[in-house]
C-alpha cells in the first residue's frame, strides 16, 4: 500500500511514521504533488499554528491539491482544524472541506486540553471495533465546533467539539490516533482498510 504523509512545515510526523510502521506500513513523507496524487492513502497530521501551516500549503499549491484528491485523506490535529474552513488562530481562512469553523477553548480551565478524554457518540466506519467512551490522547487549544451532519464522534473539554468528522473520502480527527494506545491504533488500521 502506497501512504503519503504530507509534509507541510509542522511537527508530529515522525511519531505518525512509527505508528504506520508498528502496522507494517512503510509511508512516505512528501509534499510533491505527484507522490500525493498516486498514493494509496494520504494522511494529514501535524502540530503547529494554522496560519504559518496554511501559508505552506498555498506556496506549494498543496492546498488546491487537497481539495481535488479522491482516495481517503486523514488529517490529524492541526490536520483536522485545517481542513475546516475558518480558525480562530490568527485568523486564518483553511481549506473549507468541513464547513466548521475552528474555535479557542475560553480560558475556564486548563488549556491546552492535554491528555486522554472518551469518545462519545461514535458513529461510521473509521470508528469500527472502537467502543464508545474509549480513550484517546489530545494535545490542543483549538476545537472544531460540532456539525450535525458531519460530526461522527465528540469529545467534552470545557464544551463538546468535534472529535471526529467525515465527509465523502476526508476524515479528520482532533485527537492523536498514533499516541492513543490500542484505540489510536485501531483507528488507524480502519483508516488503512478503507
Amino acid at each position: 500500500m502506497d501512504v503519503a504523509i504530507i509534509k507541510y512545515n509542522s511537527g508530529n510526523v515522525l511519531s505518525v511514521l512509527y505508528a504506520l510502521e508498528r502496522l507494517g506500513i512503510n509511508a512516505k513523507l512528501t509534499d510533491d504533488v505527484e507522490e500525493i496524487q498516486k498514493a494509496d492513502k494520504v494522511i494529514f497530521p501535524g502540530q503547529g499554528e494554522a496560519s504559518s501551516a496554511m501559508r505552506y500549503l498555498r506556496e506549494r499549491k498543496l492546498d488546491q491539491l487537497i481539495k481535488e484528491l479522491k482516495q481517503p485523506f486523514f488529517g490529524i490535529c492541526l490536520g483536522q482544524q485545517l481542513l475546516c474552513e475558518y480558525s480562530e488562530e490568527n485568523d486564518t481562512e483553511c481549506l473549507g472541506i468541513f464547513p466548521v469553523k475552528v474555535k479557542k477553548f475560553p480560558l475556564m480551565d486548563k488549556v491546552p486540553h492535554v491528555g486522554w478524554n472518551s469518545l462519545q457518540d461514535t458513529k461510521g466506519e473509521l470508528l469500527n471495533g472502537v467502543n464508545a467512551h474509549d480513550y484517546v490522547y489530545y494535545v490542543h487549544s483549538y476545537f472544531a465546533e460540532i456539525h450535525p451532519e458531519f460530526t461522527v464522534a465528540k469529545t467534552h473539554y470545557i464544551a463538546d467539539f468535534s472529535a471526529l468528522l467525515h465527509k465523502d473520502n476526508f476524515y479528520a480527527m482532533q485527537a492523536h490516533p498514533e499516541k492513543s494506545s490500542h484505540s489510536g491504533q485501531k483507528i488507524l488500521t480502519n483508516f488503512l482498510n478503507l
